[in-house]
């Protein structure tokens, strides 16, 4: 009696589903099982689910085994580049990049000790190495610090941050062409970028201030450390060089559609476009692989930790110098749509602060120094924070405040099979960047000499011979020239690169800095400043790509993002513009 209630419960609920849909989908669901086709392909998938399987398991039964012998293979080599007499210096550079003999600075003058180090840090637990840390740092350091009140930590951050800023601009040795008058304006000029930020604030009263000292005074640390220390600057050469050597292999592959004549030319479209659809390729393939996420999320977990934003933000603004402004955002795309105001507002002024690792070769072929682009990103993650976080302070509670989460957004039908599809699916999305770079490049500059006309002829009806966009706003931007410490003769001509970088994009004003120092070239210190401020996307351009992506991943927050997208455009091209003051402080 009992049993025949429930069956005939359960055989009305499929009844009434049923009803609901079409009258081909029982047909076409049992056609789908009938056919032998699909049968094949979900049986398939089904194989191929359970060979990744066993294969993770394999691998995390015999890991230690796999990265012992991976690490034993690269000793072996070590050892062997160390008795050999052709590269027996290299003993000299055993542990760390830092200490190294002058001169050596070429990749291969590297060791591979370092890598060791990772795979042993690959398998051995966080714990072994955070748990004696933590049981100094937590009652040494920690605890004694927060018992102190918020305005004594204020007061001491503040005064941390005055004596390593003067220290800076007038503790070091003068370089030829320089005076204490020229640092003295850009220590002025640093004061007078937080006074505007803070008198335009949204929320003067919420501003979080130990972010603002902290973002500070990482800038002033970058800056010192790679400017000032042989250490710093020879990473950052090695790093550069490194990326340059590894985006000049694509010239092999340019060398099977063109000549060696033509690949000797360097023109933009056969070896800068190249590199970019290789450098993007290959960074795909990292991703399949998870080097990218490991990188992204130990720098995410680094400001996360000083800075006291939230993991979202942390993410997007680590990840913004090595894969750009759409993408950063795509790696925490679960959350995007549930951001704060003060969170979109940090995500799109990191995205606009600082260049992607896809463009870096286009900048490095046009002759730019690649160590004034690495570090000039670096220096925009914290700059782009504390500005960002300066101009709209936070209000609400980010949902991840408090986790640090990086997500790729890929569904599993678009997920690469191996990592050869994968650095195919990049080589293709490649294309697409590099199509869109050309097409870019090319109508703005069209657009750009279209309004110049315009303004030629308007301008001839005042007697003004040469009234041009990029006059105009250079006029504009003259006193914030001035304040980043530009010489004074130069002014007007570094002025004018900043505002087409505003008006067209960073690749146009990189192209008329490199005609410059052909014809009339800057002085180093103005070369150096110009090559700093201009190393971002914030231009009108990146403004609708950054809205079209945010407002793609987040619809409801359309509004907000239209609406703060101007702020952030600004925040992010005078984060720039306060990298190029704080370096101009130790030229």
């Amino acid at each position: 009696m009992d049993a025949q209630p429930s069956s005939l419960i359960v055989d009305e609920k499929p009844v009434k589903r049923q009803n609901s849909r079409s009258s081909t989908d029982s047909l076409s669901k049992k056609e789908a099982v009938q056919d032998p086709e699909v049968f094949v392909q979900n049986a398939g998938n089904e194989d191929e689910e359970k060979k990744q399987s066993r294969s993770a398991i394999f691998y995390q039964r015999f890991r230690p085994f796999i990265l012992g012998a991976i690490a034993l293979v690269i000793l072996g080599w070590w050892i062997s580049a160390t008795v050999l007499k052709a590269t027996r210096h290299r003993w000299q550079v055993l542990f760390l990049p830092s200490y190294q003999k002058p001169g050596l600075t070429e990749p291969q003058d590297r060791p591979d000790t370092f890598r060791m180090g990772i795979i042993a840090f690959r398998f051995i637990p966080n714990s072994v190495v955070t748990k004696p840390v933590g049981a100094v740092w937590n009652p040494l350091i920690q605890t004694p610090w927060y018992k102190l009140p918020y305005r004594a930590r204020l007061a001491i951050g503040w005064a941390c941050l005055l004596a390593i800023v003067f220290g800076t601009a007038f503790g070091f040795k003068l370089e030829p062409g320089t005076t204490y008058g020229d640092r003295a304006i850009n220590v002025l000029g640093l004061f007078l970028f937080q006074l505007g930020f803070w008198a335009t604030s949204k929320h003067r009263s919420h501003v979080p201030w130990p972010t603002i000292i902290v973002g500070l005074f990482l800038q002033q640390v970058i800056a010192l450390f790679v400017l000032k220390t042989g250490a710093g600057f020879s990473i950052f050469s090695w790093i550069a060089t490194l990326a340059a050597d590894f985006l000049r292999q694509a010239d092999a592959g340019s060398g099977f559609f063109f000549d060696a004549e033509t690949i000797d030319k360097h023109w933009f479209f056969v070896n800068t476009l190249g590199s970019i659809i290789f450098f993007i390729a290959f960074v795909q393939m990292m991703y399949y692989l998870g080097v990218m996420q490991w990188i992204i999320k130990r720098f995410a977990w680094f400001f996360f930790k000083i800075m006291d934003v939230s993991g979202a933000e942390a993410v997007v603004a680590a990840a913004s110098p090595w894969i750009g402004q759409g993408e950063s955002a795509c790696l925490v795309r679960p959350y995007v749509d549930l951001m704060t105001e003060s969170e979109i507002h940090l995500t799109m002024t990191s995205g606009f602060s600082t260049i992607a690792g896809s463009v870096l070769g286009a900048y490095i072929g046009l002759g730019v120094p690649a160590e004034n682009l690495v570090t000039s990103s670096v220096m925009s993650i914290p700059a782009s924070m504390s500005i960002s976080k300066m101009r709209i302070p936070e209000l609400d509670e980010p949902v991840t405040r408090g986790q640090v989460t990086v997500d790729r957004g890929e569904s599993r039908e678009k997920k690469p099979a191996n990592a050869l599809h994968a650095f195919s699916q990049g080589a293709v999305f490649g294309l697409i960047v590099a199509g869109q770079i050309l097409t870019n490049v090319l109508t703005v500059i069209a657009l750009v000499a279209t309004i110049n006309g315009l303004l030629t002829w308007i301008g001839r009806g005042f007697g003004i011979t040469a009234l041009t966009l990029e006059l105009i706003i250079g006029y504009i931007f003259y006193p914030i020239t001035f304040l980043i410490g530009v010489p004074r003769s130069e002014i007007l001509p570094v002025a004018r690169l900043f505002a087409t970088k505003l008006v067209a994009n960073e690749f146009v004003a990189y192209l008329r800095l490199q005609e410059m120092q052909e014809t009339a070239p800057l002085s180093l210190r103005a070369y150096t400043i110009a090559s700093y401020g201009l190393c971002g996307f914030a231009n009108l351009g990146s403004l609708g790509i950054q809205i079209g992506v945010l407002s793609a991943l987040a619809p409801s927050k359309t509004k907000i993002i239209a609406r703060i997208a101007v702020s952030a455009m600004i925040c992010g091209f005078l984060s720039t513009l306060q990298a190029a003051g704080i370096v101009g402080m130790l030229l």
